[in-house]
């Protein structure tokens, strides 16, 4: 594996087809990359949904609902009610509820209509709660002992705030077993997973400890500042409560953007219509491949700062191909298809 992107893609692959891992799947998947909070990012998400709520959930678009639209929907009446006696007070003037009133409107996901110099909505379809379970999984192919420990913050910031249902580490997998005192270094809350990148199927990954489900439902605690440690360090550690309708309003949001997102979605951040972009199909995912470089690049290889970027020649957009703008606007079709499949269609 030539970068930590492509074993994340690999990880992405696996955990689609067949989380969770050693078992039958009974739910629905959503998986997303490199989402999470201000303060915290992901490599890898994946959202365990009820079935019957993510049918409902494909009834307000393949487009993310934001917090202030989430605000509305949710607290959309039945009958119709000026949005002010309806929704909650949201803490920020209500002229940015209004403006999240026309917004949702516009988009179909709710009702609207003026009476005299007053907005009244109401609901155009329920919001539900479609995720029942997040799943954050942290990408280190190579484990060693200096990874370990500067992973170990991390994950005890994870295990402390409880945003995720489950923790988890893949790393790749390797002809020896995971050092014990690797495994000492992190939380034993967070579960350890071992991934063959070259793979795919059930076998590609082995479980080497399993995760303790975190209390969710409970007030998480926020480590602000973590003393230095040595023998002169007596200094307190820093925190503060994240109260659990914080908790649950920042799990709706994330499942929002992994909803619109995918794990596919690398493609837009990409130079595709460079002549030298490919997606390659390897045995456990499809990855891209830069022709120049000759190397499975990144998103920030391959960006619009890259010396070696050609445009797509006009002849290959138009002419005798079969697809409408070029390859690279097919390959980038063909990638929002295979994520649009993870999505149940609109009713």
């Amino acid at each position: 594996m030539d970068s930590e992107f492509g074993f994340e893609l690999s990880v992405c692959q696996y955990t689609e087809e067949h989380w969770p891992p050693g078992r039958e799947r009974e739910q629905p998947l959503v998986v997303a990359r490199q989402l999470g909070t201000k303060h915290r990012r992901w490599d890898t998400l994946v959202l365990v949904c009820d079935p019957e709520g993510l049918r409902q959930r494909a009834k307000f678009g393949a487009q993310r609902l934001d917090s202030d639209l989430l605000h509305v929907v949710r607290h959309a009446p039945e009958e119709w009610a000026w949005y002010q006696d309806c929704l909650p007070d949201p803490g920020y003037p209500w002229r940015y509820v209004r403006e999240a009133v026309h917004r949702a409107a516009d988009r179909g996901v709710i009702e609207r209509r003026r009476q005299g110099n007053r907005i009244e909505l109401r609901r155009q379809f329920e919001y539900p709660e479609w995720v029942e379970r997040i799943v954050a999984i942290e990408n280190k192919p190579d484990l060693d002992a200096s990874a370990a420990r500067q992973l170990a913050d991390q994950l005890h910031s994870d295990v402390a705030l409880a945003l995720a249902d489950e923790v988890w580490v893949a790393t790749e997998r390797t002809d020896e077993r995971i050092p014990r005192v690797l495994l000492e270094d992190l939380p034993v809350e967070a579960g350890v997973l071992s991934i063959d990148p070259t793979r795919r199927g059930p076998d590609a990954a082995t479980v080497r400890w399993q995760p303790k489900r975190l209390p969710v439902e409970k007030p998480g605690t926020r480590i602000l500042e973590r003393p230095s440690g040595g023998n002169h360090d007596a200094s307190a550690c820093r925190f503060e409560y994240d109260s659990p309708d914080w908790k649950a309003g920042k799990r709706r949001e994330i499942a929002e953007r992994a909803y619109e997102r995918g794990w596919r979605s690398y493609i837009d951040s990409m130079r595709s219509d460079c002549r030298h972009f490919e997606i390659a199909e390897t045995d456990a995912a499809f990855r891209p491949v830069c022709r120049t470089k000759n190397c499975h690049q990144t998103p920030r290889q391959c960006s619009s700062s890259c010396g070696a970027f050609e445009p797509e020649p006009p002849t290959w957009r138009q002419g005798g191909w079969p697809i409408d703008g070029g390859p690279g606007k097919g390959l980038t079709r063909v990638l929002a298809k295979r994520r649009d499949r993870r999505r149940p269609e609109q009713e």
